[in-house]
């Protein structure tokens, strides 16, 4: 697993679900991901998920995050940054 501690201080507790939700799931060569499904599988909400992908699209060092369309949940199109 990259997750190191510098990455740790950097995000919250949430954040670093995701980041590992997220690490998890592009090993398995996924890469479009819902909001709610997120959710659903990590025990956020909703909201709480679409807050902080938002903030990690922002943020975040691993993966490029991009907001990539609206249909019942909002999907994130998920890239893995090459080292």
């Amino acid at each position: 697993m990259f997750i190191n501690d510098t990455i740790r201080t950097n995000y919250n507790e949430r954040q670093m679900c995701l980041i590992n939700y997220l690490e998890t799931r592009v090993k398995e060569g996924k890469s479009f991901f819902k909001s709610k499904y997120i959710a659903r599988e990590t025990g956020l909400s909703s909201k709480e998920v679409g807050t902080n992908m938002g903030i990690l699209a922002e943020t975040c060092q691993e993966f490029t995050i991009e907001k990539y369309s609206y249909s019942n949940s909002t999907t994130w199109l998920i890239t893995p940054l090459q080292a």
